[in-house]
Parts: structure tokens; C-alpha cells; sequence
């Protein structure tokens, strides 16, 4: 997740003290970070499979998994955009920028350390944020990489990251909370720790790939025709290429049948349900498992297809938004303000009485974000989270600053 201040080039030397009718904001990205949350929001409320017949719904067709991807992205562009936009700042700019991330990711801790709390032991969804806060501080070193260093590592770590688990993962310590809260971060820091980089659903090395391409993508010029264009279509064949090919190996190359046969307990309809919905995590007696597209399994297939739809997202919204930005407001509104709104879908989720009619708090949730974000948007600008936020970390980024003169090569404002 992001703030407000992420998602566009800002005409000040602090981001995000601007309104949108004054700011240049991309209302294209903040649809698709609105398109990630409503996502995200229906995965949460809305059941997986039918229980008649166990086959998956429509809401898990079209959304799973990929979400958290696409936020993940999106975190990266909204970085990117706070270190100077096309045109990295550099000198003490760029480490008050840091500084400001750094600091983001502390307070995205503590808000995820309180979600943690307010879960039960069997929770309704698994809390992203402490996993952001980890990915922030692990990008810091590469945001003011040039865009094309950027998209290599990217790749480096959709291979990297997904191998780490399947090589290693066995013989990391095992973590007791889905939602880790304060007292486990004390009690058993080890298990947390490894549970962020490697065990966890969302695991920051695998994810840094999203990461770093988001930082990669907000270096480009997104108002750019050709670059949208560019997005839509690289993201599309990179997405399309992960499922074929992984579709051509299991089938083709009769990979099913060594998965099926590489575990003596494992029938054919639970290796069936675990293409389609995964698991908690992939077996590591063989190597085959690597080859699977299924959301949240984090292979470098799966990552891959994630990106590249990520990448297509932001590239048709982008697109969209050159001929449709009025209808995209709401979903651009609520785009703008993703961290409040997520984190009071979690505060919602966690009292646990949307089960008897998930559709209709699905509709209601959605709706009342849409009015609501559109509403404060108008009289505030930034989400309150987002105002809080922003107000712990101005101060961090003026004082790294110091006196170092606005007008210098050094110290350029975001989208300059």
C-alpha cells in the first residue's frame, strides 16, 4: 500500500501538499491502485468457489493473488515519484527521500503490528502492510537506479526469490501467526523475520521484483502515448508468456503426472484445487512445483504472470484515462487514499459478520468507499492516514535536507 503522496509528481519540495486540481496527478495510476483495492476488497468479502460444486467463482477468477502484486507495484511507482520522477534527485535530496521512505516503512509497521492485534488466531484475510514496511526498507538502496538497471533486477529477483523458498524455505523456523502482532515480533523474532522475507504469503524477496519494477516505471514518462502503449502490451505478453509456458510444461510434458505421483497422500482433485487456489506452500521434493502460475504460490511463473498483469493494468488505465478521466474519478478517489481505505477494510474484516451476506457487504463496502473518498478527496485532499502520515515524515525529510538551496541540480522537486 501507498499514500497519496506516492502516486503523483508533486509541485513541492515535500510531497503530497497539494490537491489534485492542483497537483498534475496521474489519475491513471490512481486507478489502478484503485483497481488493486477493489480487487483486493472483493477477494476478502466475496467466496472463492461455489459450494455446490467447488468450482471457482468469478470474483477468483479475475482477482486473486494479483492484487497484492499490483499494490506492490504501484508502492514502487508512488517511490519513485517521491526521489524525483523521471529525474532521480541526488546529494541530500535524495537521502532525505530515503529518510522519508525509512520512515514510512516504520509507521506502515505499526499499523500493521496493530492490525495484527485486532485479528483472530483463524483471520478473515492476511494483513499486507508489515510485509510493505519490509519492502520499503529493501528498496531503498536501488531507487535511484537508472530504469532499465532497474527492470534487470526485477528479474533477478522474480528467479532469485522464488528459488531462496523452494531451496531454503524447509529449514526456516516456522512462524505461529498469520498476522503478526507486537508480542510475536518479541517472542519469536527469527520465525517473523524470516516469515517477511521468505515463509510468509507475502514474501519481500519474491516481491521486490514487483518493486523495483514500479520504481522502474515511475522513472518513465508516463503521460507518454508510446510509453503506455509500451506498458499495456510488454505487460500482456509477459503475462500471457508465463501461462503458456508453464501450461506447455505441466500438460505437454507430462509435469502433472510427476507432481501427482511425487507425493504417495496427493489425489488428483487436491493437486487440481491447488492449481486453482494454492495453498500456504509449494512441496520442495521436486523442482516441477517452479512451474506453476497459481496466485500467491510465488514461483517465478506465478511471479511473472502477476507482474506482467500488473504491468498491463497500469498501462490500460493509463490509456483509459486519456479518453474516460471523469468516470475513472471514484475509482481514481479511492485510489488515492488506499492505505486508509485498507486499513479500514482490515479494522472491518476483523469483527468477522460479513459471512451470512458477504455480496451485500461487498457492495456496501465498496460503495461507501467510493462516497467517502470522493468526499474527503474534495474538503481534505489526502486520506486522514495519509495526512498523519505525511505529517511524521516532512519534518524527517526538511531536517536530512538541511539548507541545500531548492533551485540546485541536487535537490530537484518529485516530476521535475
Amino acid at each position: 500500500m501507498t499514500d497519496r503522496a506516492a502516486g503523483r509528481p508533486s509541485p513541492d519540495a515535500v510531497p503530497g501538499a497539494a490537491a489534485r486540481r492542483t497537483s498534475g496527478r496521474l489519475i491513471g495510476i490512481d486507478a489502478a491502485r484503485g483497481v488493486a483495492l477493489v480487487a483486493i476488497m472483493c477477494v476478502h468479502l466475496l467466496p472463492a468457489a461455489y459450494p455446490s460444486t467447488g468450482r471457482p467463482t468469478l470474483t477468483w477468477i479475475l482477482f486473486p493473488g494479483d492484487s497484492p502484486a499490483l499494490f506492490a507495484l504501484l508502492a514502487g511507482t508512488g517511490l519513485a515519484f517521491t526521489s524525483g520522477g523521471r529525474r532521480p534527485v541526488r546529494g541530500r535530496a535524495m537521502a532525505a527521500a530515503r529518510a522519508g521512505v525509512a520512515v514510512r516503512a516504520v509507521l506502515l509497521l505499526a499499523l500493521g503490528l496493530s492490525i495484527g492485534h485486532l485479528m483472530p488466531p483463524e483471520p478473515p484475510a492476511y494483513n499486507i502492510l508489515i510485509y510493505f514496511s519490509v519492502f520499503f526498507l529493501l528498496t531503498l538502496p536501488f531507487i535511484g537506479l537508472a530504469p532499465r538497471t532497474l527492470f534487470v533486477l526485477s528479474g533477478v529477483f522474480l528467479l532469485v526469490g522464488p528459488l531462496l523458498i523452494h531451496l531454503v524455505g524447509d529449514a526456516l523456523p516456522e512462524f505461529s501467526s498469520l498476522n503478526p502482532t507486537l508480542g510475536t515480533v518479541v517472542s519469536e523474532p527469527a520465525a517473523v523475520f524470516w516469515q517477511l522475507l521468505l515463509t510468509g504469503t507475502y514474501p519481500a524477496l519474491p516481491y521486490m521484483a514487483y518493486l523495483l519494477a514500479g520504481v522502474a516505471i515511475g522513472r518513465l514518462n508516463l503521460r507518454s502515448l508510446h510509453v503506455q502503449v509500451r506498458l499495456l502490451v510488454a505487460g500482456a505478453a509477459l503475462a500471457a508468456t508465463a501461462k503458456l509456458v508453464s501450461w506447455h510444461v505441466l500438460h505437454s510434458a507430462d509435469v502433472y503426472t510427476t507432481l501427482l505421483y511425487s507425493i504417495p497422500s496427493l489425489t488428483r482433485e487436491q493437486l487440481d484445487n491447488l492449481l486453482v487456489y494454492g495453498s500456504g506452500g509449494l512441496p520442495t521434493n521436486t523442482p516441477w512445483w517452479l512451474v506453476l502460475t497459481t496466485p500467491d504460490l510465488n514461483t517465478p511463473f506465478s511471479v511473472a504472470w502477476s507482474l506482467g498483469l500488473g504491468l498491463a493494468v497500469v498501462g490500460a488505465c493509463l490509456l483509459l484515462a486519456r479518453r474516460f478521466e471523469t468516470w475513472m474519478v471514484p475509482l481514481a478517489a479511492m485510489g488515492a487514499m488506499t492505505l486508509t481505505l485498507y486499513y479500514a477494510h482490515l479494522v472491518f474484516l476483523s469483527f468477522e459478520f460479513f459471512y451470512a451476506h458477504r455480496l451485500l457487504w461487498a457492495v456496501v463496502s465498496l460503495v461507501l468507499s467510493a462516497l467517502f473518498a470522493l468526499a474527503w478527496e474534495r474538503a481534505f485532499g489526502q486520506g486522514p492516514v495519509e495526512l498523519l502520515m505525511n505529517a511524521v515524515v516532512r519534518p524527517v525529510r526538511r531536517v536530512v535536507l538541511g539548507r541545500e538551496p531548492r533551485g540546485t541540480p541536487n535537490s530537484r522537486t518529485p516530476g521535475s
